[in-house]
């Protein structure tokens, strides 16, 4: 059975600096990585420093229609006291008509008195119904499924604190684990990468249950923020969402993915926006310097989530067991960096098909290989001319002695 103890997550700092700053505090992310846990996290907090807080949940139909009508509406449901300042935490404000006009009416009147901390679903809504009235007015936080070190709070908290420092990325230096710490770690990091961080998920130990949330959680994707974004197509959607997860490193070819799915470019660069917007799928782009044969444009898509993307697929594989392994292996590196913090990541690729898998922050390079041993350096012999201030490393999934996925989990 699920657990249903409280998981510590590395954004609860960003939140809690922001508590008594004067914006409006907005959570958003996809469905189910628990948004609304963090806002009761905030309500329980607040609670406990004796503020005056109030919890609404904007699926209640009354409330929605009685705020709907006007800002002020909320007055019937909470006391404003000039003399100090409360808390008003509201789940769901993209189910608001004007979530804009909403908060930058509250604000605007009652910034002084009211502090307003909310969630939405995706930052789709976001784009859709908010407009610039809000420009500094408000804080976006976003919240995405568990990284790896917040999977081992939740399954194994004496473990997860070796990986609270020392990542590559800030050390420039491979991890020292003693051999049964890394094994423990291996262990933990083979169900985070068949079954991702979804926070159910996560606390779910059976694996068929498991497999039955993830089927959950994209169909409830699917029903819900696909209707509610006015796509017609259901079919077409969700065959392009299974087709960048099968694609996953590969080129973001839209006119071949649109001929394959026998629908218009158009509709393709929508449903991607769509599925960015949502916190489903994340682009990565080229990484360009003035190297006339550096032309490719076309980027490169992942799936932030590798439960989301194996339920997709139907495939609950070992990574060594799989057939594609290098993609997935591909795919669990830049979601891993992603939900860390890492947004700058790139590829390089040259007309004439020279390639580096990853570029981060335009200063390291990356080169992903299920085996080290076809790690051949003088296949990149270009790319280090091109760049000899940009070191190039080898990264395998799990080693004794070359850089694995786990010297970058933080």
């Amino acid at each position: 059975m699920a657990s249903s103890t409280f998981i510590e997550r590395k954004i609860q700092q960003t939140i809690l600096s922001q508590l008594y700053k004067d914006t409006i505090l907005l959570l958003t992310g996809a469905r189910q990585v628990g948004k609304t846990t963090l806002l009761r996290f905030c309500k329980r907090t607040l609670e406990e420093r004796n503020e005056k807080v109030y919890y609404f949940t904007l699926e209640d139909p009354l409330l929605l229609e009685d705020l709907n009508n006007h800002p002020n509406q909320i007055f019937k449901y909470i006391r404003n006291d000039p003399s100090r300042r409360s808390f008003l935490l509201l789940d769901e404000i993209q189910y608001l008509n004007n979530p804009s006009n909403f908060l930058k009416y509250l604000y605007d009147q009652y910034s002084e008195s009211l502090k307003i901390i909310t969630t939405g679903s995706s930052a789709f809504y976001i784009d859709l119904k908010f407009n610039d009235s809000l420009a500094g007015r408000k804080r976006i936080i976003n919240v995405y499924p568990f990284s790896f070190s917040e999977y081992l709070l939740a399954k194994n908290p004496e473990l997860s604190n070796l990986l609270s420092t020392d990542t590559f990325l800030k050390t420039g230096n491979k991890r020292e684990l003693l051999i049964p710490e890394k094994r423990l770690l291996i262990h933990h990091w083979q169900d985070y990468a068949i079954y991702g961080g979804y926070p159910r998920v996560v606390l779910e130990d059976d694996t068929e249950e498991k497999q039955h949330l993830l089927q959950e959680l994209h169909q409830s994707f699917l029903k819900k923020d696909i209707l509610e974004s006015g796509v017609k197509n259901h079919l077409d959607f969700y065959k392009l969402l299974k087709l960048l997860a099968s694609q996953c490193g590969e080129l973001l070819n839209l006119n071949e993915l649109a001929n394959t799915l026998g629908i218009s470019r158009t509709a393709v660069e929508n449903y991607i926006y769509i599925l960015r917007k949502s916190f489903i799928i994340e682009i990565s782009s080229t990484f360009q310097n003035n190297l006339r044969k550096e032309l490719t444009k076309m980027p490169k898509a992942f799936l932030l989530d590798s439960g989301y993307r194996n339920s997709l697929l139907n495939c609950f594989k070992l990574l060594s067991s799989r057939t594609d392994g290098g993609s997935t292996f591909e795919n669990l590196f830049f979601s891993e960096l992603y939900k860390n913090g890492i947004e700058n990541i790139k590829f390089w690729r040259t007309q004439d098909k020279h390639e580096i898998d990853f570029i981060v922050n335009d200063k390291l390079a990356f080169e992903l290989k299920l085996n080290p041993r076809k790690f051949n350096s003088n296949r990149y012999e270009r790319f280090k001319q091109s760049y000899p201030q940009i070191p190039l490393k080898l990264v395998v999934p799990d080693d004794a002695e070359e850089l694995d996925i786990l010297d970058f989990c933080t």
